[in-house]
Parts: C-alpha cells; structure tokens; sequence
C-alpha cells in the first residue's frame, strides 16, 4: 500500500467518524501522502480534528454525499476515496429509513459517479455485517449500496477507477459502541442493561477495520467484497471482560431487558450463497464481482451448476473469545485505557 499512495490526494467520506479520524491518521503517520481530504458536515468536529491533528497535509471539505455538486468539489483532483459516510445507527435509520436511503443509497451513488466521473483511481465502499440477511433499516440501506457498488463496477469493467467493497462487524469503541455504556454502568455500580446475554457479535479494533480497507485497496479486482475472518463474543462476556479490566469480576448484576426491534441474535459477514463463491485468503474472505451478462434471457434460463452447501459466517460459527482474551484485547486500547482512567 505504501508505494501505491505515495505523493497521492486521498478524501474520506464521513472523515471526522471513528473510522475516518482513524484511516487518516494512520495514512498521516506511515504513508508519505501529499494531501488527505476530510469531507463531512459537521463542522464543529472538523474544527476539533484540525486541532487534535495539527498537520498541513489535512484539507477540511463541509458537505455533505447527498450534495452531488459539494461532492465533486472534494473529489475533484483525488486519487483515492475511502467511503466512509453513512447512518449508522439501528433506531434512527428505522424510524426515518427515508434518510437511511438519502444517505446510504443515494449519498454512495453521488459518491460512486463522482470518483468515476473524476477519475479516481480507486474507491472503497465500507459496509456492516448487518448488510447480511438484513432485517432493519440500516443493514437493507447499507446492502442496497452494496448493490450500487456492485453495479457501478459491472457497469464500468474497463474504467481506471477500482471500486471494492469492505463488510465489518462491531468495531470496538467506534459510534455507537455499547462497550461505553457498560463501562459507565460498571463504574458507577448499576446494573449493566444487555438486551440478552447469548447475543453474539464480531469484535474488530479500529486498527482492524483499517487494516481489512488497506487489504481490499492492495489486492481487489473492480468489484471484489472483501470480509476479515473477525472472531466474536458473546455480550455476557463483554460484560465480564469490562468488569474484570475494573477489578470488578465478581460485583456486576446484569439486567436483561430484552432484545430491541430490528437486532439479531447473531450477525452474519457471509451469507451461506456468498460463501459458496467465495475465496479463502487466509485472513480474509473475498467474494468476486458476478460479471455474467446483462441478457435478461439467459438470467431467466441459466443458473449456476450446484455444488455443496456452505453455511454462512455467522458471529455464533466464529472463534470465540474468552472474557480474558476479550480483557487483553480492551486494554490493547488506547481510547479505552484513557475511559478507565477517567
């Protein structure tokens, strides 16, 4: 990845998000970029990027991926974009999923023509295990652009833009994260509110989601989803891991209060037809752009030769982790040894 970026413009959608602050501090600290774009439209967190950040090599863009004319003017000159924008939030996407598809659909669409109109050597598009066998709002949005992407490419085999797709699952510590909650439960001696003990969900640190972009950008084909092989945990272990960080392993009551509209007790990275096709890089699946034909006619009446079922890559499937290799993992934090200490 490092020669390929060197002296290179790069924008990231949603840029003062976890993930963005995150990517660009990483491409500010190990990557010789000649500029990185931060394109959101918040301006108040911009203000306290540009603070926190203090390097010349960042340019603030106010927009927003809904604005195809506030797009253009940032990815104008780009080499490349990681897309990060998005509404992420479960209840907010269910109770106005009208914004989830201004956003998620349309925004990434505005985004997608943009880089390709441009010019841009490559995209990556960040998508959510919820995108998987969705059930809400939010993962039907982000699997929606998903398509997007996958149509755009199919559309566009021989342009010099590279569109990859990345899918993750929780990332510890980013928006929206529960781990914060519980922590502050925890500390203040309340009972920790889980929805149900048995839920399990992939655990990814930021460094991890960084990691899984940098992959999809180095080795994708126009198209390719890549997924990491995250291992997961259950919720009463989360629960447990924190409290033992604490030292408080044996002074937590945890209050059940019963699974929310639109969650899972599981989440998916693969859905069993994706895995089917899927390559097993090690680290990494990768699942390649379908190119067959647009002739509707042979959609109708050629399939695929059946070959063995494969089951999808759920968080109940994957390695599981212990309350102490999830503790280890937590205190590998930086952000999170700053909230124990707070």
């Amino acid at each position: 990845m490092s020669s390929g970026l060197k002296s290179s413009v790069i924008t990231i959608t949603g840029g003062t998000g976890s993930f963005g602050s995150t990517m660009a501090r990483y491409l500010l600290e190990n990557e010789d970029v000649e500029e990185i774009r931060i394109f959101s439209r918040d301006e108040n967190k911009q203000d306290q990027m540009r603070n926190s950040f203090g390097d010349e090599r960042l340019r603030f863009y106010i927009g927003d991926v809904r604005d195809r004319q506030s797009v253009d003017r940032a990815v104008k000159g780009t080499d490349f974009i990681f897309h990060a924008a998005a509404l992420k939030q479960v209840p907010s996407c269910e109770f106005f999923p009208q914004e989830a598809i201004a956003t998620n659909i349309m925004g990434s669409n505005n985004v997608l023509d943009s880089a390709l109109g441009m010019g841009v050597r490559a995209i990556v598009c960040l998508s959510t295990d919820k995108a998987v066998y969705p059930i809400n709002a939010m993962g039907i949005s982000k699997a929606m652009m998903e398509k997007v992407a996958q149509a755009k490419a199919r559309e566009n085999q021989s342009s010099e833009t590279k569109i990859a797709i990345t899918r993750y699952g929780n990332v510890m510590l980013s928006r929206g994260s529960v781990i914060p909650l519980f922590l502050n439960q925890i500390k203040s001696g309340k009972p920790v509110t889980v929805t149900n003990p048995a839920m399990t969900r992939f655990m990814m640190s930021l460094q991890d989601s960084v990691e899984l972009v940098k992959y999809a950008f180095t080795k994708a084909t126009t198209g390719d989803l890549f997924v990491r092989k995250a291992p997961a945990c259950s919720v009463q272990t989360l629960v447990e891991a924190i409290a033992r960080t604490l030292g408080k392993k044996d002074q937590v009551e945890i209050q059940t209060i019963g699974t929310r509209h639109g969650e899972k007790l599981f989440e998916s990275l693969l859905g069993s037809e994706e895995k089917l096709h899927s390559q097993d890089l090690g680290d990494y699946f990768k699942v390649p752009l379908d190119t067959r034909s647009l002739d509707y006619q042979v959609y109708f009446e050629k399939g695929i030769p059946e070959s063995a079922q494969q089951s999808s890559f759920t968080s109940q499937d994957t390695v599981q982790l212990s309350v102490e290799e999830v503790s280890k993992l937590l205190l590998s934090l930086p952000d999170y040894q700053t909230m124990i200490r707070s």
